[in-house]
Parts: C-alpha cells; structure tokens; sequence
C-alpha cells in the first residue's frame, strides 16, 4: 500500500497541479510509493486523519496540535517567507473602510478554514463582532467568499491572504480591504506521521535542498514557494502555543 500524502483544503486550486507535480518529485527522491488525496472539506479531511489514512500532510496550522499531540506527527519543513495571514475585506462599493464601521447582525462569507476564521474574528473584536451577533455564510472556497461579496450575498469577507493575493486581478479591483494580520509566526507545515517517522531526517533533508536540483526548483515554482525551510520540534511546540493563545 502506497503512503497517503495529503493537502490542507485551503491551498490555492491554481497551485493543484503544483502538488501533483510535488508528489510525483518526492517519490522519485525517496524511491517510495506515495499517493496524493485531496479532499473537498476541512471534515472529509479529519475523518481520514482520525482513521489514520493519512501518513504525510502539508497541514494548516490550527490542525498542527490535534497532529502533533493526538496523532504523533512531526514537522518536517515549512515555506520559506511564508506565513499565514487573514484578510477582512468588502466590496470596493461598501461604504465601509474600517473595521469599526462594522455593525452587529453583519452577515460575513468565510471558508471551514479554523486557523483564519480565528484571526478573522480577533480582528472583528474591535468592531465588538463576536459570533453571537453576526450571521456566518461558509463557503468551500475563498473564490466563492470573493464571489458572494460581490453579489452582496455577505457584507464581509474573511480570507486567508494567500488565497485573496492568489485571486484574479478583476476580482480584487472590485474588492477592498478593511485590515491583514501581522501574526508573523504562524504557517501552515509539511508534516511526517508515525509510519513515515523512520524517515524523517532524509526526507527533510531532501526537502531542505529541493531548491538547489533544477526539477525541484521548477515544482517549487508551480506551487508559489521559493524554497522549503527545517522546521525544528521547539518552533512547531511555539507555535501551537500561539494557536492556543488567541483561541482562548
């Protein structure tokens, strides 16, 4: 049975074929049988992790803990100069241009992604937005949030930046952003389960020098990163520690 390698439903549909192209490179390094299975939602996604189906996972960083600590995962790598940031955005026609201009009994289109529902909210807080008194339409796309904006189907949108920065340029000019996080220290990670946990040191290493091979430059490319950087167990701890923190 190949080892299953999966995605964080978040990631950008342009970069799919980003992460075939990531696949077919890793097994051709590490002489394994790997199959990639993305799935359509964050919950179709859990269940296989709870089923243990799921042995190498580029995870979102709010599942990191329940991977680590529940599963006895271990980070591997993460993209270099990326982190995970949220977005609070409008239509380019809404009379809104801050956050505190907002009023309760708002409705705001957001995707099943945790981490950025979470930053999203901090960052309506100032507004004294709670989810007790706005309506949340969820969506299983940030193209769809974008969407639904501009149909004035929903008065806010929360996006991951990456997925807003990632939108077609006609999309954003009818768009407008109210405010981005400046976390800076949570990303989403590659990260190795224990049936793979054997091989972990040469699978980072593998992963670390990827952008010095010309193929794997070209399929690091394809998925918008530069190169991959080691993640240590001490950072991944840091950061569920993060995680934790705004959650309260």
């Amino acid at each position: 049975m190949p080892y299953q390698f999966t995605v964080s439903p978040d990631f950008s549909p342009d970069h799919l074929s980003g992460w075939f192209f990531f696949n077919t490179w890793l097994q051709k390094q590490t002489g394994q049988a790997i199959h990639l299975e993305t799935y359509d939602s964050f919950q179709a996604q859990l269940e296989a992790i709870q089923r243990n189906e799921v042995d190498l996972i580029y995870a979102n960083p709010f599942d990191a803990a329940m991977l680590v600590r529940e599963k006895g995962f271990l980070p591997l790598v993460r993209a270099n100069g990326v982190a995970d940031e949220a977005i609070i955005a409008v239509s380019a026609e809404s009379s809104v241009d801050k956050v505190t201009n907002l009023m309760p009994g708002i409705t705001i289109a957001v995707t099943e992604d945790p981490a950025v529902l979470m930053m999203g909210m901090i960052m309506l807080e100032s507004a004294d937005l709670s989810a007790d008194n706005i309506q949340t339409a969820i969506h299983n796309s940030y193209v769809l949030v974008a969407k639904n904006l501009l149909q004035g189907n929903a008065d806010v949108g929360i996006f991951l930046a990456e997925a807003y920065d990632d939108l077609a340029n006609i999309t954003k000019n009818k768009l407008k952003i109210l405010v981005r996080s400046q976390i800076s220290v949570i990303h989403h990670s590659l990260m190795i389960g224990p049936s793979l946990a054997d091989k972990r040191d040469d699978i980072q290493n593998l992963l670390v020098a990827m952008a010095l091979g010309e193929k794997g430059n070209s399929v690091l490319k394809s998925l918008g990163f530069a190169s991959w950087i080691k993640v240590e167990d001490e950072e991944m701890e840091f950061m569920i520690d993060v995680m934790d923190t705004l959650a309260i």
